[in-house]
């Protein structure tokens, strides 16, 4: 499961690695801090692998990208397949937008 800083928490990571799920979630600059100032009582740094954690960045940019429709971030269809309509539509803009672009 990769994830942003925020649920870098040694909870969270318990709990994934309970149920076998691999953790691609970096650490914050503070927990570090706080277990590199405990020295050998702090545990071993948290590793992910990085190249992962990059592609999730690339997938949250584009969720940000369909939220940028004002439609699809209020939620402002009722039914579900007029709300996955709005999905299908704004996704198709943002590749014509990106093909456009890769054209030029």
């Amino acid at each position: 499961m990769a994830g942003d800083k925020a649920y870098s928490s040694r909870g969270n990571r318990t709990h994934l690695r309970k149920r076998g799920i691999k953790a691609i979630i970096s650490e914050k600059k503070d927990q570090a801090a706080n277990r590199k100032k405990k020295g050998g009582r702090g545990g071993r740094p948290v590793s992910h692998d990085a190249d992962l954690y990059k592609e999730r960045n690339t997938v949250e940019r584009l969720i940000n990208k369909l939220k940028a429709w004002r439609g699809i971030a209020t939620r402002y269809d009722k039914t579900p397949g007029s709300y996955l309509a709005g999905l299908h539509l704004r996704a198709s803009m943002i590749w014509i937008k990106d093909l456009t672009r890769a054209a030029r």
